[in-house]
């Protein structure tokens, strides 16, 4: 008798990785609290329990996207807030290229990790905000390093500027209005902070 080693049940016929991508699409497109499982695994061909099995849960699944996003789309901050810039300008362009990734593409408006702050799902809100409240932290790192006394301003001037063009770029603000907002938000930063 010849036995193998095969694995019981039916072999996946999903690529989690590639499953990932697509959430990713479905939640930044729509929001987290717009897409359901059904949403995700019609997008995906696979059923309910493969689904579970695979993520275990929505929330599950939108903490991965948010692992996916950012090693893919977040901004950049270690590139933007560099020692060797002005603080006031590292900043600035920090808020236009907020813009930039905010800006309506591929059907999709805002910033992931900002709009899943807001959503109603206690899990995936922790998630999302863990990302935010790193990012806010790094962010006052920076400031601190040069300006410390006034870390704490600034970073909440700055967070509150991206929260904003989140909300607008959601709401259907075009490129040229988002990076209008970010210049003069950057103005308003060199006023603050003189080199």
């Amino acid at each position: 008798m010849v036995t193998t080693n095969k694995p019981r049940g039916r072999p996946r016929r999903f690529d989690p990785d590639a499953a990932v991508a697509t959430a990713q699409q479905l939640f930044h497109a729509r929001g987290y609290d717009a897409v359901s499982v059904a949403d995700v695994t019609e997008a995906l061909g696979i059923n309910p329990p493969s689904f579970y099995a695979a993520f275990g849960n929505k929330a599950g699944l939108y903490a991965r996207v948010l692992d996916r996003w950012a090693e893919t789309g977040a901004i950049p901050l270690e590139e933007l807030l560099r020692p060797d810039r002005p603080v006031a300008q590292a900043l600035a362009a920090m808020l236009e290229e907020a813009a930039r990734r905010y800006a309506a593409e591929c059907g999709a408006a805002g910033c992931l990790v900002l709009e899943g702050t807001r959503c109603n799902d206690a899990e995936a809100r922790e998630a999302a905000l863990g990302f935010n409240l790193a990012a806010e932290a790094m962010i006052r790192d920076y400031v601190a390093a040069r300006h410390p006394e006034d870390a704490e301003r600034i970073t909440d001037f700055v967070s509150t500027t991206m929260s904003g063009l989140s909300a607008k770029a959601r709401n259907g603000h075009s490129l040229d209005q988002l990076l209008a907002t970010a210049r003069l938000a950057g103005s308003a930063l060199e006023q603050a902070l003189p080199a």
